[in-house]
């Protein structure tokens, strides 16, 4: 009888330990898959792979998980991690070229190096010890130097022109963090099949670091210490890896009597070296798209009016699919056209192909083979930004933010663009180490070549002077341009500052590095609606897309020159020094420790004795007895 107790209440114990983990829908994990291919007019091809893991609210699941990561979700526990994002970027992202004003490039293009920014729940005197905590923990995780980032001259607490989160929210920034295949182990071991199943399998390393730039992206949001309007309760893990491809183009590329050359054949197989065996068993959605913007959709349309046969999005033909511009080797299972946009004549178009039919004895591999040379252009931002520095010498100078419009902000809706009183709304959020001393004073602006008075632009700013070793300077502002705005620049002055010799880098005369600066546009939001409103067939990316973001943009990295000293001098002094007192202290030894009597009697010693049978001998002793 106490046999079969034992055996119920284990039974029993086992029912309420995984119980969590085989609930309903309430409490269940999801984990899905997709990835997003789009050919550039550069010829290049843009890869974005896009993993989502989500976890129920602990006090429904438990802390036990199937598929959510165990070192992520304790990490959100133990520093109450509201929202964190971190990524690791190499290159830098070609806003004229590969587009400005769509969801992958306002929240995948990223500035080179690492960036990271976390909002946590806690008191706001805990913020600092937590963020620190939080950096050490990462560092050892993503095998990074993200611990450099617990210093407060490091990071700074944005207020309003970074994120919404006052008080709680700390921004660091290492331009310099070369990224490498020991950031990415880690990063893939996050996901449930990790890199040997499902789309992850196909990440190359040497096809991924050969790329013109790739950025590795973790974004977490958790809602187990406070209500998120609008995000399912929980902790949702989303993991994108961004690349830009080149193709190898073909020998024999056709000129045609433009002057314009054929884009290269591309494909799965040819960018990344292998193909796809499948999706990973525990991903509810696997998905690969394929998107065409708005620019080539309005170019190809021009070429089908001329051929008078097909559609962009109908024109298939048995086992595969094709129009007058570009042919795929795959029919794909669906053709989704975006809706609610505000160029009806022009709208994007995403090609879909489902995984769950292809195996590893069946892998998926598409080919987008050109028939026509097509130039386009991608919908850019309303502004293009660029941050340089002006003077000469190692003493002062300035930094200038330039803003050119991109005359592509017509037909966008403006939220305050009604009357003549339109105004554009541009914020910017910029840290400035502690050993460039900015004089934010001297700030001035100019709109189209002419200087403004800074109260008739500068709508509302904060600045956070910096402190010797202490604290970077932090400038944040919320400009008001005219819409017919063509340029504008913002210019601040600086000093340089002399720092100790302990605390220069090893490669101190390559210059120091300030971090990018960050430029959103509110006024417009980089959305795109594929799929109408309560559809269930959303897939987690589309849902990111239809998400409203500001556009934004990062700016370049500067390199200032500093004062440095000459550091061979200490290696010169320490080797002539040794030098000195080596001869003096070596003469003095050898005088005090020399006896010249037992030298003298060393040397008789070795005098060689001559051989008693010389015939001389005789002689020889009569000599030395007269000497004596």
């Amino acid at each position: 009888m106490a046999f079969l107790r034992s055996i119920l209440f284990f039974v029993l114990l086992l029912h309420g330990f995984f119980s969590p983990i085989f609930a309903g829908s309430v409490g269940e994990e999801e984990f899905s898959e997709e990835l997003l291919l789009k050919p550039l007019p550069d010829r290049k091809v843009l890869a974005n792979f896009h993993f989502e893991t989500r976890a129920p609210p602990t006090d429904i699941h438990g802390r036990h998980h199937r598929l959510f990561p165990k070192a992520i979700y304790q990490l959100v526990q133990k520093f109450r991690v509201r929202e964190m994002e971190l990524s690791f970027t190499q290159g830098r992202w070609n806003y004229e070229q590969w587009g400005g004003f769509d969801p992958v490039s306002s929240s995948n293009a990223k500035p080179p190096g690492v960036e990271l920014w976390a909002a946590f729940d806690v008191p706001p005197d805990q913020v600092d010890a937590t963020w620190k905590n939080l950096t050490h923990t990462l560092s050892g995780l993503f095998c990074a130097s993200i611990n450099f980032l617990e210093s407060s001259t490091a990071y700074s607490a944005p207020d309003w022109a970074f994120r919404p989160f006052s008080g709680s929210l700390r921004y660091g920034a290492l331009p310099r963090e070369a990224v490498c295949t020991e950031n990415l182990t880690p990063w893939l071991k996050l996901l449930p099949c990790r890199d040997k199943a499902g789309l992850a399998a196909i990440m190359d390393r040497p096809s991924i670091y050969r790329g013109f730039y790739h950025s590795q992206r973790l974004r977490l949001i958790s809602t187990e210490f406070g209500s998120h309007e609008g995000v399912d309760s929980g902790i949702v893990l989303e993991q994108t890896l961004t690349v830009v491809l080149q193709p190898v183009a073909q020998r024999n590329s056709m000129t045609y009597s433009s002057g314009s050359v054929l884009q290269p054949t591309w494909s799965i197989s040819s960018i990344f070296g292998r193909k796809v065996g499948g999706s990973c068993v525990l991903a509810k959605h696997s998905t690969v798209f394929l998107e065409l913007d708005r620019g080539l959709v309005a170019e190809l349309k021009k070429l089908q009016r001329e051929d008078g046969k097909f559609e962009v999005y109908d024109a298939v033909s048995e086992g595969s699919w094709s129009n007058p511009g570009f042919e795929l080797s795959v029919t794909p299972d669906r053709v989704i056209k975006e809706v609610n946009s505000l160029h009806s004549e022009s709208s994007s178009i995403l090609f879909e192909f489902s995984l769950e039919k292809y195996s590893y004895s069946e892998p998926f591999d598409v080919w987008f083979r050109w028939k026509l040379p097509v130039v386009w252009s991608c919908l850019q931002a309303p502004f293009h930004v660029s941050r340089f520095l002006m003077g000469s010498g190692n003493e002062r100078g300035s930094i200038a933010i330039s803003l050119k419009s991109t005359e592509l902000s017509e037909g966008f809706h403006v939220s305050d663009a009604i009357g003549d009183g339109c105004r554009l709304r541009v914020d910017v959020f910029q840290i400035v180490p502690w050993y460039v001393k900015v004089y934010f004073h001297t700030l001035q602006v100019f709109v189209d070549g002419q200087p403004q008075i800074v109260t008739d632009v500068v709508e509302k700013i904060r600045v956070s002077p910096s402190e010797d070793k202490v604290s970077p300077g932090v400038l944040e502002m919320v400009l008001k341009f005219p819409c017919s705005v063509r340029s504008a620049a913002l210019t601040t002055e600086f000093d340089k500052g002399f720092l100790h010799i302990d605390e220069y880098p090893p490669d101190a005369n390559q210059g120091f590095d300030i971090p990018s600066a960050v430029i959103s546009f509110p006024d417009f939001q980089a959305s795109v609606h594929f799929l109408e409103e309560n559809s269930s067939n959303n897939s987690p990316i589309l849902s990111k897309f239809q998400e409203s973001n500001p556009v934004l943009s990062y700016t370049e990295v500067l390199l200032v020159p500093l004062t440095t000293p000459d550091f061979s001098m200490p290696y010169n002094v320490i080797t002539i020094t040794c030098t000195v007192f080596a001869l003096y202290f070596g003469s003095l030894l050898n005088v005090l420790r020399r006896r010249v009597g037992e030298e003298e009697r060393f040397l008789k010693s070795k005098e060689i004795a001559p051989c008693r049978c010389h015939k001389d001998w005789s002689a020889i002793q009569i000599v030395r007895q007269a000497k004596r």
